[in-house]
């Protein structure tokens, strides 16, 4: 982004918001410069929105809000299950967009086209579960609960992996009978709005699904203050989620926040240290190390500490920028991860493998970063604590059972957490006590979209995926009839 400066220049592609089932150009005419960051390049120009465009969602979702929620179970399901067979019919049109916002390889972008259409597929499928109960309260009493849709959503998803954020929280909301009113990042926006413009094709009425484009300042906060967004979801930083809090608790709206992470990745000295070792890479360098739920912290113990993280080193020797390793997404962001390098020699630790820009052949203006692992590292230092959405990883040595859990909850993030041992009751109880809302053992990060997402601590709360998402987007009401 250019300072995120707005711009009108004509040579760029333009990208619009889609409200009411149509293309609709900014109330104030403005556009946002995105850049390519594999090349660092003026990729589109995206439309700068305003509290104007945001009233013109909410009002068209408004409008579609009582017929989708009159829409019997049976036909809500069959659109979502034909928007998730449009994605997958589009997904090398969609993976091309994703690649050119993103910069991710090939394989990174099918796989969140392929997640993106399964989120569809597994909530179109459960419209048919029951949605309330029966209580036996008193012979002369019928008591029964229904869930019910709040109404308009808002939902606001980061530049990271914009398609399939905004599946995860979209279909959920869906299918419970909600309207919604999204915003994807202005710097990875073209396969939101591609998905808006899909479910109209295949069926979904006008002002279900509205999509504002633009900045956190002028469009996001507005979603949040619009007195008919009864409920928003948000994945993004701490500080952003903590000012939504606070407007949310004014308006005394609920919230599903997904702030991040510093996931501990604990290896015991009776782990398969091979399989270890190459998990732990692909924890930290998957999608650039742009995932809330990287690895970053692997606790060795001590025992094994020397051969596991020169086995890390051959692993990360096989990460090559440009090739299964994409750039930094942001220029904003590239900066940030490179001050972790100052960072990280201030505080005295071994640079292990990586620790620089990384230069491509073809694309030298891209955004690229080395993988790079840290060694002698305390959970103390800065760069243990703080998250830095870049292939960065750290190794940390830990003597005892009780260190690891200690370390590994040190922490003001808990998201999720992966160890690894061959003894399964140690296994079980270090999972009993890591404070995360995730935990894997012996395998690194296999959530799918059955298994409900979310965080303790500054990781947010809230639940995405899963059964338990629906109960997030319909709260419910109890009925009782004298007989």
């Amino acid at each position: 982004m250019s300072d995120q400066a707005t711009l009108n220049r004509t040579d760029l592609k333009a990208l619009d918001h889609w409200i009411d089932g149509a293309t609709v150009a900014s109330a104030g005419g403005a556009y946002l410069e995105t850049v390519n960051p594999m090349t660092g390049q003026p990729h589109l120009r995206v439309a700068s929105g305003t509290a104007e465009d945001v009233a013109k969602a909410v009002a068209a979702a408004e409008r579609a809000r009582d017929g989708w929620r009159r829409f019997n179970a049976a036909e809500r399901g069959r659109l979502m299950l034909g928007l998730a067979h449009a994605i997958r019919a589009n997904r090398d049109r969609l993976a091309e967009m994703e690649r050119a916002d993103s910069g991710k390889p090939l394989a990174g972008a099918l796989a969140e086209i392929e997640g993106s259409a399964q989120y569809f597929e597994f909530y179109g499928s459960l419209v048919y579960l029951p949605t309330g109960d029966v209580l036996d309260v008193a012979p002369d009493q019928h008591v029964f609960t229904k869930r019910e849709p709040y109404g308009v959503i808002g939902v606001i998803t980061p530049w990271n992996l914009p398609l399939n954020q905004a599946a995860r929280a979209i279909a959920p909301a869906l299918v419970a009978g909600n309207v919604v009113v999204a915003k994807p990042s202005e710097i990875t926006s073209q396969t939101t709005i591609e998905m808006a413009r899909l479910a109209s094709e295949v069926g979904f009425p006008k002002g279900v699904i509205n999509i504002v484009l633009g900045t956190g300042l002028d469009v996001g906060e507005a979603i949040v203050r619009n007195e008919s967004v009864r409920k928003v979801a948000f994945t993004g930083s701490v500080g952003v989620g903590r000012a939504i809090g606070r407007i949310a608790a004014e308006r005394i709206i609920p919230l599903t926040l997904e702030l991040g992470g510093k996931s501990a990745n604990i290896i015991f000295e009776d782990a398969d240290l091979d399989l270890a070792a190459a998990e732990a890479v692909k924890g930290f360098t998957l999608n650039a190390g742009q995932v809330c739920s990287a690895g970053t912290r692997i606790l060795v113990q001590r025992s094994v500490y020397e051969a596991f993280t020169e086995k890390m080193r051959a692993e990360v020797a096989k990460i090559k920028p440009g090739e299964n390793l994409g750039p930094i997404i942001t220029p904003a962001q590239f900066q940030r991860v490179q001050s972790y390098f100052k960072v990280a020699e201030e505080d005295g630790a071994r640079v292990l493998a990586g620790g620089k820009v990384a230069t491509v052949s073809g694309q030298e203006g891209g955004f690229y970063i080395e993988p790079t692992v840290y060694a002698d590292v305390n959970n103390a230092m800065r760069i243990a604590q703080e998250e830095i959405f870049g292939p960065v990883g750290v190794a940390i040595p830990f003597d005892t059972e009780e260190d690891a859990i200690r370390i590994a909850n040190d922490s003001d993030y808990g998201l999720i957490g992966t160890l690894w041992s061959r003894d399964i009751s140690r296994a079980l109880r270090v999972a009993d006590r890591i404070e995360a809302g995730q935990i894997f053992v012996n395998v690194w990060n296999t959530m799918s979209v059955q298994t409900p997402f979310g965080g303790h601590k500054n990781s947010g709360y809230g639940r995405e995926k899963g059964i338990e998402a629906i109960h997030h987007y319909s709260h419910v009401k109890t009925v009782t009839v004298k007989i």
